[in-house]
């Protein structure tokens, strides 16, 4: 069969124990991106990145090493991984042909942007990595004049129902900030047990937007 298409999958967590099969894999997601055809790539985040550059140099590397060649690339970022995918979008223009931002997360909130920083900080993170990882604007990885930059179709999946983290304002300013942003139907963060129910529409709206 025909490849729909590759996929690399960018799961959530900042500093967090969190990894791509208990994100993706154990939530049904890679089974069923790769069951309606697509090649899907799944690799761990860094565990302690120093800034977002980082991040987005060691995802190009897993598209570089492991991608098909000749496919066409859908970038799905999910909590804080749609900040490492939009920053890998910037940094590597002409890498991912689509993004899709599902539960971006988002440090607006004054009182979560404070938590996030106070659970870093028991980290020993340094001041100038905090800085770095948390920025001032919708994402935390890109000002708002870069997400205006972008040029690629983005896809943007609200958490349902928001939470401080992954409030509906940052998908508000998401859909006025890219020139291309398109919203599918919410659902609930994959790792949250109420996503099991929600599974199947999600993928197939994914799909639908990877594979046009």
């Amino acid at each position: 069969m025909e490849s729909a298409g590759t996929v690399l999958l960018v799961h959530g967590g900042l500093w967090e124990n969190i990894g791509a099969d208990w994100f993706w894999r154990r939530t049904g997601v890679i089974d069923g991106l790769e069951g309606r055809g697509f090649t899907v790539l799944a690799p761990d985040r860094l565990s302690q990145p120093a800034n977002w550059t980082t991040e987005a140099a060691h995802l190009a590397a897993v598209v570089a090493r492991e991608a098909p060649l000749g496919e066409s690339l859908t970038v799905l970022g999910g909590s804080f991984g749609c900040a490492a995918a939009v920053r890998l979008a910037l940094d590597y223009p002409g890498l991912a042909g689509r993004l899709v931002l599902a539960w971006p997360a988002s440090l607006i909130d004054q009182f979560t942007a404070i938590r996030v920083r106070a659970e870093l900080t028991r980290q020993r993170a340094r001041v100038s990595v905090l800085d770095a990882l948390l920025g001032t604007e919708t994402l935390p990885s890109a000002t708002d004049a870069e997400l205006r930059s972008l040029r690629v179709p983005v896809a943007v999946i609200p958490s349902a129902p928001p939470n401080p983290l992954h409030p509906r304002a940052a998908v508000d300013a998401l859909l006025r900030l890219l020139p291309s942003a398109v919203e599918l139907p919410g659902s609930a963060e994959a790792p949250r047990p109420e996503f099991a129910a929600q599974r199947e529409s999600f993928l197939d709206a994914v799909a639908a937007f990877a594979h046009p």
